[in-house]
């Protein structure tokens, strides 16, 4: 099973002034840090696997990033154009079970690579808006295989052991970050074939990743 070196995570987070916060009373943030209001279990103890955050507090001091909304890449090209399977990537390997789930997928490593590309992780990101388009033929969204794609690149560690949920293996990145967030079905994505549309908020911390 893998493992994520819980106690230097938690060394670099509060380093750069990101906080974890799962107490009973939540505090403004200070003017340098982000805090991540982690909501306790029902008997007041730290829950080890949160699906998000309660809410999430900025500093008025942290700069921010928004990204643009983002959908799957066109990386299947042996499918034809404008249909759901034309946005499955053949390069990712992890299964997927629903067509949802894979441009979930896919999405989530274009999202990685905008934020790389200006120098934050995944572990940055404060909020997140999905909006999802039902499959052909449904009349609901796939929010399970939105959800299943979601914990290959959020929220997959275990918050008190520092375990990768075995449950939510093979992971893409393993990310103890939870953010907050909230999803939406839409009648229409803008490109034709789109299931998933990401738009996410990333906070730069306050010691530049090295």
């Amino acid at each position: 099973m893998k493992k994520f070196n819980l106690n230097h995570h938690l060394i670099l987070s509060l380093a750069a002034a990101v906080t974890l916060f799962s107490g009973n009373v939540y505090s403004e943030p200070k003017p340098t840090e982000t805090k991540y209001n982690i909501p306790l279990r029902a008997n007041g103890t730290i829950n080890p696997d949160p699906f998000l955050a309660s809410g999430v507090g900025v500093g008025k001091n942290v700069s921010i990033y928004w990204s643009a909304g983002t959908g799957p890449a066109a990386r299947n090209t042996a499918a034809p154009a404008g249909t759901p399977e034309r946005y499955i990537d053949p390069a990712i390997t992890i299964p997927y079970t629903t067509i949802t789930e894979a441009q979930g997928l896919n999405n989530l490593a274009r999202i990685k690579e905008n934020l790389e590309s200006v120098g934050l992780t995944l572990e940055d990101v404060t909020f997140m808006r999905i909006y999802l388009e039902a499959p052909p033929g449904a009349t609901r969204a796939d929010y399970n295989g939105w959800n299943r794609a979601y914990r290959k690149y959020f929220a997959n560690v275990n918050l008190e052991t520092g375990d990768v949920i075995p449950a939510y293996e093979p992971v893409a990145v393993i990310n103890p970050r939870r953010p907050a967030r909230s999803n939406l079905q839409v009648a229409t994505l803008p490109v034709a074939g789109w299931l998933v549309e990401i738009e996410v908020i990333a906070a730069y911390p306050q010691v530049p990743k090295k």
